[in-house]
């Protein structure tokens, strides 16, 4: 059986916008969509099992509101959910263990009901082994798609690009991977993102690209990244490809290019040190100031 979709729901708007985008990525996938919900109660001594209970009912109505809202949405997706007490980001974590992939809104509740604070999501994100994709309060099917002729809100026009974050002198086969089958799955172009930054003169040495004037030195890292990417354009055939560079921070290349993108992907290092996860700087900027649904690959 494949792996499912996982959607972590707290009764959010955030979450109910994550749960539609999941629902919609599970049936791009062929997938069945799992929801969580996470609650972490603990009753003050002699009041648990109706503390318990209540937390319960809770949990099942927020699950029910999902269910109910993606019916509408996404009549044809199987749905499961599952509801657990404990913390909410080893849950997320957990489910993640056994997802294809794993969608969280980017804000959330705090207090009794919610989970998905940011504290949470960002957790998430720093432990989990499966790409996780965060998602705006607000996001509907349409803002995945170009608009209209007229410049409405369409849902039967082609997808807007899906915007891949690399680093050519370290490009990751997961991250590069998962971003072409993105693009393939919406017959989406992919468009490709690299950032450069001139080096100090008192590091270069002979014959380093940093002696050349910037237009040539930009020439050469787009040379760099058509390099990376061909072997990817002769497994994806149909993706349309379109590459850039740009000197300037990644974190602000990445905002500017996906401001018109359905989805930025990025990666996330995998750290050895299992006590100290990290999302990484550039990661962690774009997960704040990116409007669009961004995910977040982990790679070795």
């Amino acid at each position: 059986m494949l792996p499912p979709v996982v959607a972590g729901v707290d009764g959010s708007d955030e979450s109910l916008s994550a749960a539609g985008w999941a629902a919609r990525e599970a049936a791009r996938r062929g997938r069945a969509l799992r929801l969580v919900h996470a609650w972490d109660g603990h009753p003050p001594q002699g009041q648990r099992e109706p503390a318990n209970a209540a937390q319960r009912h809770l949990a099942r109505r927020v699950l029910r509101q999902a269910e109910e809202h993606l019916r509408g949405t996404c009549p044809d997706v199987r749905l499961s959910d599952q509801q657990v007490q404990g913390s909410a980001v080893a849950t997320l974590v957990t489910a993640g263990e056994r997802a294809d992939l794993l969608v969280l809104g980017s804000r959330g509740l705090s207090g009794f009901t919610g989970f998905l604070v940011g504290s949470v999501a960002l957790g998430v994100v720093a432990r989990a082994t499966c790409p996780v994709v965060l998602v705006r309060a607000g996001e509907e099917a349409e803002d995945e798609h170009l608009p209209a002729d007229d410049g409405s809100a369409s849902t039967r026009t082609g997808y807007r690009d899906v915007v891949l974050g690399i680093d050519v002198e370290d490009p990751c086969d997961e991250v590069i991977e998962f971003a072409f089958e993105s693009a393939r799955l919406r017959h989406a172009r992919l468009r490709a993102v690299h950032a450069w930054h001139a080096p100090s003169p008192l590091g270069l040495g002979a014959g380093d690209i940093g002696l050349v004037a910037d237009p040539e030195r930009a020439d050469e890292w787009l040379g760099f990244l058509s390099a990376v990417l061909q072997p990817w354009r002769d497994k994806y055939p149909d993706v349309e490809v379109a590459e850039s560079v740009a000197a300037d921070k990644a974190a602000n290349v990445l905002v500017r290019a996906a401001s018109s993108a359905s989805l930025l992907v990025v990666g996330r290092r995998l750290s050895e040190r299992v006590a100290c996860p990290r999302t990484g700087p550039v990661t962690h900027a774009v997960i704040h100031h990116v409007g669009c649904p961004v995910a977040v690959v982990p790679h070795g």
